[in-house]
């Protein structure tokens, strides 16, 4: 069986190593975003759980709005993941998955000034930057 050099083909380099420690980086980054919209998503795509009650009654959201959300942060699942085999798409996916709409729903309601609201404001602010962060080591790791 004839290799690609003597075939006179060209031949896709190695990855050297600080490329694969940042493709390391991003598919755990991947991974645990990619849980973590999953396990956020179903229960606002079913209109269940004490999330989408909330969203509905301190956020003002619609039911339409909130049941949107929910399979669209279950694409975002399917796209992280695909994201490891196929790197732009999983950059669109963690971009896609940033909360800044959350973040800024929560400033709206004032959630960051109220200490008994500011730790669950802080979960979309968090994920923002883990989101980027995602995008970022993939975009790299390519």
């Amino acid at each position: 069986m004839a290799t690609a050099a003597a075939a006179g083909l060209p031949q896709r380099p190695a990855r050297p190593g600080p490329r694969r420690g940042l493709y390391v980086t991003a598919a755990i980054l991947s991974v645990l975003l990619a849980l973590v919209s999953l396990a956020a998503g179903v229960p606002k795509a079913l209109l269940k759980g004490d999330v989408s009650a909330g969203l509905h009654s301190h956020m003002g959201l619609s039911a339409g709005l909130v049941r949107f959300d929910g399979p669209a942060e279950v694409a975002a699942t399917g796209g992280l993941i695909i994201g490891l085999f196929w790197q732009p798409l999983g950059i669109v996916a963690a971009i896609g998955f940033t909360m800044i709409g959350a973040v800024g729903f929560n400033a709206k309601a004032g959630d960051y000034a109220d200490p008994a609201t500011r730790g669950n404001a802080m979960a979309p602010a968090i994920l923002t930057a883990v989101s980027v962060a995602t995008a970022v080591t993939l975009g790299l790791a390519m």
